[in-house]
């Protein structure tokens, strides 16, 4: 039976119907990582094809001095916002306003290997990749121009990548989406009334609960959230209050690098390499040390499609239950222990 559910972060409405997974779909055939080369010799992400993309803005060496590396970092050569023009806006009459493209898009070349995706990389890897978000965040978060900065990767053709290498994109913006504004809101109303934070709070009733809790590290919850909008949405989350990632304990991130990988790992192995965005939801650059929002990782499988209902209502259908697809996602965590799924610590639901 279906169920129609809150998420009390952003107070949009989802339908949960599970009976959904049961339409008939024509299957869609998925490319394998066997069938990717490690190295291409056409790919700009490549080793010794540096020549292909801009000059780098960062780089971690594989050693002192070294002209190899591993990870890269570049500005985007089809960038949706440059830096270099203005912020001013411009009113065209009553309802039309404009400002110029100014912004900042870069690409987070995660690997010199072309077919390692980050579900297979080594731990001490994915950690270099998360020291590069939070080394590129703080740089950028100097211009107070720039309100906003977006870190995300997509995965997988249906998750809008153009290429196969493994890489993430930053974006920095003048203005800070509506998606935002309200999730702020929601924060700040919480906290004024409550008088702590919302995310906080909501850790511990999902761990007392225990029911979409996957996971915890010592640093980390991992769990499902109640109102999740699509199939084994998954959410990564710090214990410990931090509003922006940018001031998150550098010395923390080895601990989300070992979570991060081993949550897609399972998403690999029980959803058949999927395609999945994820997103890292922090503050404003402005407001970093405000005590109510809470920033986190946000796992989203491009398992089903947007349609017209979508579309037409802003409300979701997610046709799996989130309590189900954690425990699916438990009993992944468990099986995986021997295979090198060291990190994370299946919770025993309530």
């Amino acid at each position: 039976m279906s169920e129609l559910r809150q998420d009390p972060t952003t107070k949009i409405w989802v339908i949960v119907a599970p009976e959904r997974a049961q339409r008939p779909q024509q299957e869609v055939k998925k490319r394998r990582v066997e069938e990717l080369p490690p190295y291409d010799p056409a790919c700009p992400f490549c080793p010794g094809n540096e020549d292909k993309t801009p000059d780098e803005v960062f780089r971690i060496p594989v050693a002192t001095e070294s002209p190899a590396w591993d990870v890269r970092v570049v500005p985007n050569r089809y960038a949706a916002l440059i830096p270099a023009c203005g912020v001013a806006r411009r009113e065209h009459g009553r309802f039309f306003r404009r400002m110029e493209g100014f912004g900042v898009h870069e690409v987070i070349i995660e690997s010199p290997s072309h077919n390692t995706p980050m579900a297979l990389m080594p731990y001490e890897q994915v950690e270099k990749v998360l020291l590069s978000y939070q080394e590129r965040y703080n740089y950028l978060k100097r211009n107070r121009m720039l309100r906003f900065i977006t870190i995300f990767k997509n995965h997988g053709w249906a998750s809008g990548t153009s290429l196969a290498h493994p890489h993430s994109q930053l974006v920095a913006t003048p203005i800070i989406a509506t998606h935002y504004h309200q999730k702020f809101d929601i924060a700040h109303d919480y906290y004024s009334d409550e008088a702590s934070c919302l995310y906080c709070d909501l850790i511990a009733s999902e761990m007392e609960q225990g029911q979409r809790v996957i996971a915890e590290t010592a640093q980390f919850m991992v769990f499902q959230p109640y109102a999740s909008r699509v199939p084994f949405e998954t959410w990564i989350i710090p214990k410990d209050h931090y509003a922006s990632f940018g001031l998150y304990p550098s010395e923390n991130l080895g601990d989300l690098a070992r979570a991060l990988k081993d949550v897609l790992l399972c998403l690999y192995h029980e959803l058949d390499n999927p395609a999945f965005n994820y997103t890292l939801d922090t503050s404003t650059t402005a407001d970093e040390d405000d005590p109510y929002y809470h920033w986190h990782l946000r796992i989203v499988p491009r398992l089903t499609t947007i349609a017209g209902f979508e579309i037409g209502s802003g409300i979701y259908i997610n046709s799996s239950l989130p309590e189900e697809t954690s425990r699916r996602m438990k009993e992944c965590c468990t099986s995986l222990s021997g295979e090198g799924l060291i990190s994370l610590c299946p919770v025993t639901s309530a």
